[in-house]
């Protein structure tokens, strides 16, 4: 990180964070957790890799802050069907707190890795990883045809492996 930044960030934080706090809290109605996501909008601009330049400070800050409001919401949401899911599970089969954890962590890595790709790629890709389906069946299942499901699968396994 340039120090250019880091003093950008420091300048940000100490002309605005109360401000981009009570932003949030309106947004949540709850003090706890709109601080605990203004820290996460100042961590996210300490890890840019370029320094902005900034006209409208506050704009700036509530396009990244509403980033972060968006993943909150999406983590939120990924747990609560996570959790749902977990409850329809016998109690004698049912994970440990430490298994649930990691499985919910890969839960997210796996949410970040598909974010921004078409529903019916990420369903394709999630039927064959986690369901075991067969392009066929996918297909079916979809309602598309297999070339589709290649090209589905194929264009998924792209983005996982280009993100890691």
């Amino acid at each position: 990180m340039s120090s250019a930044l880091s003093s950008t960030v420091e300048g940000l934080y100490h002309a605005h964070h109360n401000w981009l706090t009570g932003w949030l809290r309106r947004r949540l109605g709850c003090p706890q957790s709109a601080a605990d996501l203004a820290q996460d909008t100042y961590v996210r601009l300490l890890q840019a890799r370029d320094t902005p330049q900034l006209i409208e400070p506050r704009a700036f800050l509530t396009t990244v802050a509403k980033r972060v409001l968006c993943n909150h919401f999406r983590r939120q949401e990924l747990e609560r069907a996570y959790l749902e899911a977990l409850a329809q599970v016998p109690e004698r089969l049912a994970p440990s707190e430490e298994e649930k954890a990691l499985i919910f962590e890969t839960l997210l890595q796996l949410d970040r890795l598909l974010d921004g790709l078409p529903p019916l790629v990420k369903r394709a890709f999630l039927l064959a990883q986690v369901d075991g389906l067969g392009q066929a069946e996918i297909g079916r299942e979809l309602g598309i045809s297999l070339a589709t499901v290649k090209r589905y699968l194929h264009k998924a396994a792209l983005r996982c492996y280009f993100a890691l």
